[in-house]
């Protein structure tokens, strides 16, 4: 009986889990905007007119700025420019571009930039996202080898490691990272989504 009513229990949980942590992180990037623009715009606007939410509205239209004017080169040179001097800071520079290779590794890409594919190893085949395949972006000592680094992620979150192997050795997949992440994560649990 009891490991019915706990077998129960978890099944609740797993289903609601991820809802609420989705749920949470919208209600707090909405709130961590609202609090920061709303707190410019209060300053900026009489108190009459400022309404509970424009923080927040004021943010969505902050950001689709930025990617407008990203798209101008004279931006893309200055934003450039500012990204350097934080590349010469101690610490700052190590954070930073670690936290910006993982969004740009996530934003839209060329095709061919973090295919997935699938890596053979002794016999073994691993999931993996291919973050390099051009040999001149690799380090010195690599760059006469026909291999292509490939992030290998391990299941449940716990990490990956990044590997550098014979081109010959990898074969694309035909999955969207996304598939692809989710189902390296939960170790296949989840399956291939049907139709």
């Amino acid at each position: 009986m009891l490991k019915i009513i706990s077998k129960t229990f978890f099944t609740g949980l797993i289903t609601l889990l991820p809802v609420i942590l989705t749920i949470y992180l919208l209600y707090w990037l909405a709130v961590s905007s609202e609090q920061v623009m709303g707190g410019a715009l209060r300053m900026l606007l009489p108190q009459a007119s400022y309404f509970p939410g424009m923080g927040m509205i004021a943010g969505l239209i902050l950001v689709f700025l930025v990617g407008l004017l990203m798209k101008a080169i004279l931006v893309r040179q200055l934003f450039s420019f500012g990204e350097q001097i934080l590349f010469q800071l101690p610490l700052v520079k190590t954070v930073y571009r670690a936290i910006r290779d993982l969004f740009e590794y996530f934003s839209p890409k060329e095709a061919g930039d973090g295919q997935v594919v699938a890596v053979h190893i002794n016999g073994i085949e691993m999931i993996g996202f291919v973050t390099q395949d051009d040999p001149q972006r690799l380090p010195d000592s690599f760059q006469d080898s026909d291999s292509v680094l490939v992030y290998i992620p391990m299941s449940y979150m716990i990490g990956g490691f990044t590997v550098l192997i014979p081109r010959k050795s990898v074969r694309p997949c035909n999955m969207s990272r996304e598939e692809a992440m989710r189902f390296v994560l939960t170790a296949g649990i989840t399956g291939k989504k049907s139709g």
